[in-house]
């Protein structure tokens, strides 16, 4: 079967924990019997074709981008070739562009498309866009939510809960990855360890000023507290610097990007996940699937999506309130208190990856949608 994945940005260009979901798809999908592709926009896309171990990756260049939306003119085109090929299509929400290609072009293939996240920001387009969203999503055969949490709580899901269907992320099955040494002890030198860790691509939704802030109570009112790293890079970058600075941190360290080996030595270096989103546009996190996979206590907020159906409270880590830095800085001084419940609740987040959160059972569940999306007439759904 062959399966072409259609979202705005990619590895190598990217990093983010969409492009991550998109890759163990890809992945763990081949050894049932997948072929992917991935078709993407690129700022320099030379080369156009790049071969990389779980899919080819087609990019074409991005000309513009308004409101996260990237844009190009050979993009359409380019999804009609590539989905002749397609025995499915396989959309990854949101990228509107996507949206209006399919329905101009009306690919003759089956397609689904992941859920990710609703459109939150404001913007002066969002209104014209959303009869354009809900008719793109009207015309697919299947739509994919990633915990029932998001699917419940989505007025957009809720629209078209008649053909949405849950699969969880899942992530490499095994063992954790163990560190390369020498790494580890590169990065001990520098960061140190038992800190508190957060990784990912410095957003606006990321609540990482509230975490700012929670170092700064911590501060104020116990004279210092647990250190935070920071691994990413971001549009937020310069402005929660500019904080950092202004509150006066010191126990605050910002990496920048990192590679995949420095994030598993930097797992296994950090006391625990701190994920301090504070809006629903966090709709699951990566982040803290990879620190559940590492064995590491989680720490996040409640914001009704899958992100409490990853770090359920008590069991795998801690949940606060969203927005508010005295109950973050609260839960990482009782971790950084308590060894004890520290190490119960990494264990209780390993076991948890487990059971739910594999890259072989999503691939499963996406194998048997894809066989039944080709199997029934089209328009009926699976």
């Amino acid at each position: 079967m062959r399966v072409l994945h259609v979202f705005k940005t990619y590895f190598p260009e990217t990093q983010g924990g969409l492009e991550e979901v998109i890759r163990q798809i890809c992945r763990h999908t081949r050894p049932l019997g997948v072929e992917s592709r991935v078709l993407t926009l690129a700022r320099r896309p030379h080369p156009a074709c790049v071969q990389l171990p779980e899919a080819e990756v087609y990019r074409h260049r991005r000309w513009a981008e308004i409101a996260s939306c990237g844009l190009s003119p050979a993009f359409p085109a380019s999804l009609r070739r590539h989905a002749a090929w397609a025995d499915v299509i396989h959309y990854h929400f949101p990228w509107p562009l996507a949206d209006l290609a399919h329905l101009f072009h009306a690919p003759a293939a089956p397609a689904l498309i992941t859920y990710h996240a609703d459109i939150l920001r404001r913007s002066p387009l969002l209104a014209p866009y959303r009869p354009v969203m809900h008719r793109f999503l009207s015309r697919l055969d299947a739509i994919v939510a990633t915990s029932e949490a998001y699917a419940r709580t989505s007025p957009v899901l809720r629209r078209h809960a008649g053909r949405v269907h849950i699969i969880p992320i899942g992530l490499d099955d095994g063992p954790a990855p163990i560190p390369d040494p020498q790494r580890l002890q590169s990065l001990r030198e520098r960061v140190g360890e038992g800190f508190f860790l957060f990784i990912g691509v410095l957003r606006y939704y990321k609540g990482l000023h509230i975490l700012l802030q929670a170092l700064h109570r911590m501060d104020r009112t116990h004279g210092g507290g647990p250190r935070v790293v920071i691994a990413g890079s971001g549009p937020m970058a310069p402005a929660l610097h500019r904080q950092a600075r202004a509150l006066g941190l010191d126990r605050v360290t910002f990496l920048g990007s990192v590679s995949d080996a420095d994030k598993i030595a930097l797992l296994q270096l950090s006391r625990g996940i701190i994920f301090p989103s504070h809006l629903r546009a966090e709709a699951f996190g990566v982040t803290l699937l990879e620190g559940a996979r590492q064995g590491r206590p989680l720490i996040s907020t409640e914001l009704g999506t899958g992100t409490s159906f990853v770090n359920a409270h008590g069991e795998c880590g801690l949940v606060v309130p969203p927005g508010d830095p005295a109950a973050l800085a609260g839960a990482m001084q009782r971790l950084e208190a308590d060894p004890q419940l520290t190490r119960r609740l990494g264990l209780g987040a390993r076991a948890r990856y487990e059971r739910l959160f594999t890259g072989p059972r999503m691939a499963r569940g996406y194998v048997d949608l894809y066989h039944r999306l080709c199997a029934a007439p089209r328009g009926e759904g699976p």
